[in-house]
């Protein structure tokens, strides 16, 4: 029901999912070619969107999705990931708990864990990314921050620490939201402060690592930024409704900088 309510949504501002004869995708002006089988649509009249069960103040999950399956966030997560999984090895730093680096690490590497306050479960490391403080220098290969830098203020300074974290040569991964409620669970522990789009996130790492050595990816589109913020779960909507990439509409950026010996 919450996807039939969800697509119908979708028709309503300007496409659908439809069999289609095979042929050229159709191009919406400045919006990127759509999948084979999906049509551009005229929008209702005013005052005739079918809103279903979106017209409600309640969202279906302020838990993103995840009381309902695979959180829509950590799909793209998982994809932006598997592009780099190469450059997962070594000594690996993660933030709070080891989630990506032991389901993509090789089982040679070592990975350590950091936190801000000491007694977490999981944590091999007390440190703060915002200071530096508890953070070794030039140490890591790999460093993953998923969904990690919106919840510190200082976000430059933290892209720093990152950098002399980095052996040379050493890589991070980074994920943000881009389209995206608020993270109520980080906001009243430490906040939650940052959204971004793929030309802000790429701006922020060049000023600490050679702009030849970042690469920026977004993910999303208006379908799946609409079940994102309603916290629908990845399981409801197909494979094509996930895949397809808007850039208008970024649901999580994702940002690789190498540490490289002419890096700024």
């Amino acid at each position: 029901m919450l996807r039939r309510t969800v697509r119908r949504l979708v028709r309503a501002f300007g496409y659908d999912i439809v069999r289609l004869p095979s042929g050229p995708a159709m191009d919406g002006g400045g919006q990127p070619p759509l999948p084979a089988g999906v049509a551009l649509r005229q929008p209702p009249a005013i005052g005739q969107i079918d809103f279903g069960d979106l017209r409600s103040l309640q969202p279906i999950s302020r838990t993103f999705g995840l009381n309902r399956g695979t959180s829509i966030f950590r799909h793209y997560i998982h994809e932006f990931l598997q592009v780099y999984r190469d450059a997962i090895t070594g000594r690996i730093l993660e933030v709070a708990e080891p989630r990506y680096a032991r389901a993509f690490a090789p089982s040679d590497a070592k990975i350590e864990v950091l936190f801000p306050r000491a007694g977490h479960p999981d944590a091999t490391l007390v440190g703060d990314l915002a200071t530096g403080v508890g953070v070794p220098l030039e140490a890591f290969d790999t460093i993953i921050l998923t969904q990690v830098f919106p919840h510190i203020y200082a976000i430059n300074a933290a892209i720093g620490v990152v950098y002399r974290a980095l052996k040379t040569g050493g890589v991070v991964l980074a994920t943000f939201p881009g389209v995206a409620q608020i993270s109520r669970f980080d906001m009243d522990r430490w906040g939650d402060y940052w959204r971004v789009t793929d030309l802000s996130a790429r701006r922020l790492f060049e000023e600490a690592f050679s702009a030849t050595s970042v690469e920026v990816k977004t993910y999303g589109n208006q379908l799946s930024a609409i079940a994102a913020i309603c916290g629908a779960a990845a399981e409801e909507l197909s494979t094509t409704e996930l895949e397809y990439r808007d850039p208008d509409y970024p649901v999580l950026v994702g940002v690789m900088a190498r540490k490289t010996s002419t890096s700024a």
